[in-house]
């Protein structure tokens, strides 16, 4: 359980391939034990009660994978976390097992891509993705910062031998609660694109969520965030209270 823990603790709105993983740590996985249960309704996956983290899974008609759902209350702020989510050169530090990722393009201060490679396990091609981040600002201190991500697979060229990744679709909610605290809510579905093991795929999805949420939580709790100074380029309420 030592490498599992570890790995799942490895650093969110995914969704992505995890490295090499001996298939003895897949049998434990216990998302298995959901299949009988997983239909169009969603199923409760993780609930950690220390860190107030909920991962959900559910099987949709039409879709070879899982979604997903989280909901986190985290000590931070809606601005911490949309920092460390526009900081697109940074996600190797937290995003599940991503080696290089990098700002292709702003096209306004609410509309972004961002490029991505995911590590996937021993003699499978790693995987690249393009995400189309859109943000839906808020209008009053009691709104919701709301973060729109879709797959954009054919905005650059593919780069064999990666496996361009359809699907990493996602909305990403922050909204301001009092006493420095921030509820988050993500929804989405990840398609990593050509042939992946069962047993890797019911790794991912089992642990994928909750480890993203893990690492965004030490990333926005780092002051490199949390007390940040710099501008951002929209305004963002951290409180229910803050003047509007």
């Amino acid at each position: 359980m030592t490498a599992y823990l570890r790995l799942m603790l490895a650093a969110f709105f995914g969704f992505s391939l995890v490295a090499a993983i001996p298939a003895a740590y897949a049998a434990m996985d216990d998302l298995d034990e959901l299949q009988g249960k997983l239909g169009n309704e969603w199923v409760i996956v993780k609930n950690d009660q220390r860190r107030n983290i909920k991962t959900w899974a559910k099987q949709e008609d039409g879709k070879r994978y899982r979604s997903f759902k989280v909901e986190a209350i985290l000590d931070s702020t809606a601005e911490a976390g949309a920092r460390v989510l526009l900081d697109a050169e940074n996600y190797t530090k937290w995003y599940w097992e991503v080696f290089e990722s990098k700002m292709l393009k702003q096209v306004s201060a609410t509309e972004y891509y961002i490029y991505l490679k995911h590590r996937a396990p021993v003699s499978l091609p790693d995987r690249d993705v393009i995400l189309h981040a859109t943000v839906t600002l808020q209008k009053n201190p009691s709104d919701t910062l709301v973060l729109n991500v879709k797959a954009a697979p054919n905005y650059i060229p593919e780069q064999p031998p990666l496996i361009r990744m359809p699907a990493e679709d996602m909305i990403v909610q922050l909204t301001p609660l009092p006493n420095n605290k921030v509820k988050l809510y993500a929804e989405g579905y990840v398609d990593p694109g050509g042939r992946v093991p069962t047993w890797a795929n019911n790794y991912i999805q089992r642990n994928a969520p909750y480890s993203i949420l893990v690492g965004l939580l030490r990333m926005m709790t780092n002051d490199t965030y949390r007390k940040a100074k710099a501008p951002l380029p929209f305004k963002i309420y951290n409180s229910p209270n803050d003047p509007a």
